[in-house]
Formats: C-alpha cells, sequence, structure tokens
C-alpha cells in the first residue's frame, strides 16, 4: 500500500480583537518584530437551539515593515482580519523547563476599523485603514 502524500498546507484566516496593545521590539539584526494576543469568537448552536458563543486566544506574531505598521497602528480592542500561518516555538525558561507555544505568524493584517485622526480644528474624522 502507497503512502499518503498530504499536500503541504498551512493557512489560517481569524479574525478577533486584540486582548493587549502590541508589544514591539527589535531583533539583534534589527529586524522589528511586534506580538499581539487576539481573541475570537465562534457562534455554534446546541443540540436545544440555543445559539452558544466560545471565545478562544491566540498569540500573533508579525516581521519586518508588518510589525512596525501593526505596532504603530493597534491597540488593545482593535479588530483585525489576520491572514497567515501557525508555527510552534520552542524555548527553555529560565528554570531551564522546555517550552512551546503555537503561534500565528502574520503574513496580512487587515485594520477592519478606521482609526480616528485628528484635524486642525481637533475634530476627530475617519482615517485610512490598511
Amino acid at each position: 500500500m502507497a503512502e499518503l502524500r498530504l499536500p503541504d498546507v498551512n493557512r489560517v484566516l481569524l479574525s478577533g480583537r486584540l486582548t493587549r496593545d502590541p508589544d514591539r521590539r527589535y531583533a539583534a539584526d534589527g529586524t522589528a518584530v511586534t506580538r499581539f494576543d487576539l481573541a475570537f469568537h465562534r457562534h455554534v448552536r446546541g443540540r436545544n437551539g440555543r445559539v452558544n458563543e466560545t471565545t478562544g486566544f491566540v498569540s500573533v506574531i508579525s516581521y519586518q515593515r508588518l510589525a512596525e505598521v501593526c505596532a504603530e497602528s493597534l491597540r488593545k480592542g482593535s479588530a483585525v482580519l489576520i491572514e497567515g500561518r501557525l508555527a510552534m516555538r520552542e524555548w527553555t525558561s529560565p528554570q531551564g523547563e522546555k517550552r512551546s507555544r503555537l503561534e500565528l505568524v502574520a503574513e496580512s493584517v487587515h485594520f477592519l476599523e478606521q482609526r480616528p485622526e485628528t484635524t486642525p480644528a481637533g475634530e476627530a474624522r475617519g482615517g485610512a485603514s490598511f
């Protein structure tokens, strides 16, 4: 029997809101790295006919120019649609324990709300979104 060869597909499309402000840092080579956490919801109709909402959370990481734009434009509560891929990050804690975390590596972030800008008169108006 031939071995089943699975296609190399790792694509994620997820919408939600940031649970905290983005955290921008720079790698040793100067590459911008921005992390933020995203809350996403799913509505499921139960056997009793009621719609139940479940909430999940995922850590998102972005790099380079996308990291800069996310750090400058997003805040806690911002609504986004993220396209990317899943990646497993592994590290050793200061206590010597091996740790791992599944993260969403953003390749594209769509801002679902316009960020208000201030006009010279101090009035708020809708701004451009990415």
